[in-house]
Parts: structure tokens; sequence; C-alpha cells
């Protein structure tokens, strides 16, 4: 057996293992890192944005390149349509691929790239969560870049990445980067995926028995236990013992395993997460006080779920009820109404809610009395009339680099009182436009940045 590692991201996992003459993909991360090297794309003309300084090199200067890099902050950034980085083909052509092993949503946004116009013959399976709301994630994306598109690709500036100054200069293998795929090939995508219930037993062209269990890290999210007559092989992806919504972990199927592939290991293991979401709350309450309002960078589903959960009750906690909550995606509406109808998938607790009948989550209440509302994007018809600060609005991407977040980066960005508060660790210190917001990285520390 060898085992083949085609992804340099920690959190974007992507492995390929071959076996008694197959070759099994292990999940498809897409690497989002990249995209913080190019400016925002806001969804109106930015006179900001427009009057950035071109960035030239001191030497080997090529006049086509004018305009491909500007310069904000001390930072070089590239003019021009995101760019991701995929898993590394060289190392194993795509078209050679029997099957992909989805463990998670967030590791199957690379999977357009890999399945489309590659000669891709192979099976995919995930759970029905999996796909349904990798279906998401990945809409919203394109989606998200397409409503502001970029009149021109910048290409030149990786012929003379020696003469840009850091971190641009240390992309890694920036000629492999690509723009992001087109809706057709999301669903010609996704159409070939085949969807697996937990404890499921598929026989892999005789060789293997491939059976997902839960790993309890979100909905759907599966540890996949490779089986033969004389072999056991476990590879444990993002996985989680915390009892939030997610079914719990199966911890016993992973026992007795001859191989154990672990990835997705936490970079903060002695972190309490309801002390961070302590924080979270805390830092919202402050800024509402201080008659800010707050935004909360975030992708679709999962964690998104419980942050409506304990924010709301927390701001109720404080006497701040009527605080309005404003959660915008071009996929808000299809993400919460599928978030109630998947019982099987749930903890027990959410289970026995839906028995009562009940709604297993406290969001379906607030959307029906108006704490919380919905919207594709900021210019769709009825926000501008229900928008009122201070107010906390979730919304994507968490790069800051396209969506609506970017939309609101503008306009609070100049009143101290308004912040950020990031729930994950795309974006860094060293990444953030300078601003006169507040800004929060909950999973790390709190620091604050002052003046664009």
């Amino acid at each position: 057996m060898r085992l083949y590692c085609l992804s340099n991201d920690l959190a974007k996992h992507c492995y390929v293992i071959t076996f008694k003459g197959l070759r099994i993909m292990l999940d498809c991360g897409l690497t989002e890192q990249s995209v913080l090297n190019f400016l925002p794309l806001p969804f109106v003309q930015s006179v900001k944005l427009s009057n950035l300084p071109n960035w030239i090199p001191n030497r080997d200067h090529d006049p086509q390149m004018d305009g491909e890099l500007k310069e904000c902050c001390g930072r070089v950034f590239v003019d021009s349509a995101p760019e991701f980085t995929l898993p590394m083909d060289k190392m194993m052509d795509f078209s050679e691929i029997d099957v992909i092993l989805i463990s998670n949503y967030l590791n199957m946004l690379a999977l357009p790239f890999i399945t489309e116009h590659t000669g891709f013959k192979g099976k995919v399976y995930a759970t029905e969560p999996t796909l349904q709301i990798g279906r998401f994630f990945l809409e919203e994306l394109v989606e998200y870049i397409e409503v502001a598109p970029k009149a021109s690709t910048a290409h030149l500036w990786k012929d003379v990445l020696h003469l840009l100054p850091s971190p641009l200069s240390e992309s890694f293998r920036p000629k492999k980067w690509k723009t992001i795929f087109n809706l057709k090939d999301v669903h010609n995508s996704l159409a070939r995926v085949t969807i697996m219930g937990y404890d499921e037993k598929l026989d892999i062209l005789g060789a293997f028995v491939a059976t997902p269990v839960s790993s309890g890290y979100c909905l759907g999210s599966s540890n996949w236990v490779l089986s033969t007559a004389h072999e056991k092989i476990c590879y444990v992806s993002g996985s989680s013992t915390l009892t939030t919504h997610p079914r719990p972990i199966n911890q016993s199927a992973l026992k007795h395993a001859d191989v154990l592939i672990m990835t997705g290991l936490t970079q903060a293991p002695t972190v309490n997460p309801d002390t961070k979401l302590g924080e979270l709350c805390m830092n919202v309450a402050l800024t509402i006080r201080n008659n800010g309002s707050a935004l909360i960078p975030c992708y679709p589903s999962g964690v998104v779920y419980d942050l409506f959960e304990c924010l709301t009750q927390n701001l109720e906690n404080a006497g701040l009820n009527n605080v309005p909550m404003f959660f915008i995606s071009p996929v808000a509406d299809s993400s919460l109404a599928y978030s109630n109808i998947l019982a099987e998938w749930l903890s027990s607790a959410k289970q026995n809610k839906v028995y009562l009948p009940d709604d297993p989550f406290p969001h379906a209440f607030y959307l029906r009395n108006s704490k919380l509302k919905h919207y594709k994007h900021v210019f769709s018809e009825g926000f501008s009339k229900d928008f009122r600060q201070p107010c906390v609005v979730f919304c994507g991407h968490p790069s800051l680099r396209f969506g609506d977040a970017v939309h609101f980066v503008e306009m609070w960005g100049h009143n101290v009182n308004n912040s950020i508060i990031f729930t994950g660790k795309l974006l860094t210190k060293y990444h953030c436009f300078k601003n006169n917001i507040q800004k929060y990285i909950i999973q790390n520390q709190i620091f604050h940045i002052s003046k664009y």
C-alpha cells in the first residue's frame, strides 16, 4: 500500500491510497489561502480600491504587467479574479482515480476540478448531508465570484515571482492556481455522487469494503473504514467528541485498525470551545452596547447554526433581545430549511425535538418571530427596508475577498464602534486590510487594527 498526500494545506485534505491495483482518493479539499493574495471583489466599484497605486518591480519590468499588482497597507495584492490552489495533479493523474470517498462537506470543494475536464471515470461516495450542504457551499462560492466579475485576468506576475515582496513571493505553485469553476461543472460533478448512510457497507471492485461511520464533526461527517479479509484501514478526518448538533462520533468502529490515517488534527487541543463561544457573545454584546454593529464572516452551514443559538440566548440574557440578526447568503433559505429535515443525522437531543414535534434548531423559531432574517444579498428586495443598526450580520465569505462581507467592511470600516469577529483561521492578522473597524479572532487572540 502507498499513501500520497496531494494537498499542502493541513486543513484541506486530499490523499490517495494505492492498494491492490486500486487508486482511492480520500477527500478533495480546496485550499483557499491563495485568495488572500487578491484584492476584494466589491459588488459596486470601490473608489478606494480603484485608486490604489500600481506596484512595479525594480528590475525586469514588463509594461504589459502594469495594473496586475496593487499596493495596499504595505502589501502587494493581485488585482484579478481570485484563484484557488488545487490538489497536486502531477503526483497523481485524476483520470486514473477509481473511487473518491468524501468525509465532510468542507473537504469536497475541489470536486468539480477533479471530476470535470480531467477524464475522470470513477465513483464518488458521500453521505446525504455532505452532498447537499456541499452543494450549498459550491453554489455560494460560484455566485459570490460571478456576481462581481473582473474585466481581465492577471497572470504575468507569476513569471516574476522572485522579484515580488513577501508573502506573494512565497506563493506555492501559483501557475497551477485556477479561477473558480462554473455552475454547470458543479452540477455535473455532484451528479456523480452516490449517497451512503452511516454503517452502510460498500464493496469497492471486490478489493475493499468501505464503511462510513459518524465522526461527530458536522452534519453527515464521517470517518471511513476500509476492510479486507485480513486488513483494516481507518481514515480519520475532522472528528469531535463534543456534543453539539451532529450525530456523536462512533469510536468503537475505529478499534483494532492495522493502519490509522489521521488528518484534521487540532492545533489547539487545550482550547475550550465553550470559553471561545463566551468570548464571541461577550464581544458582540460589548459592540452593541457601544452602539456598534458586529460582522461575523461565515460559511452558509455548520458552526453558524450553533452561533445563532448561542448568540441569541446570550443577547436575550443581556437585555439586548431587540437587536436584529441578519443571515445573508445566496443559499441562506435552502440552508436553513434543509437543516430542519435531517433528523437521522442529528444528536439524540436534537432528534427528540423532532419527535415532540418541535424544531431541532432554534433558528426556525427565530425566523418565525423575525429575530433572525435571511436574504440572498444586501441588494435583495426587502433588505434595505428591514435593515437597521445596531445589528449582527452573518455573511460570507470568511476570506473577506468576495461576497457580502466585502460590502459591510466598506460600509462599517470607518466607525471604531463596529467589529468583525472571525470564528476560523482562514484570515489572520497578517492578511487583514487595515481599517478603523475593530477585529477579533475568537480562535486565537483579540486584536485591534486602526486606520485604513
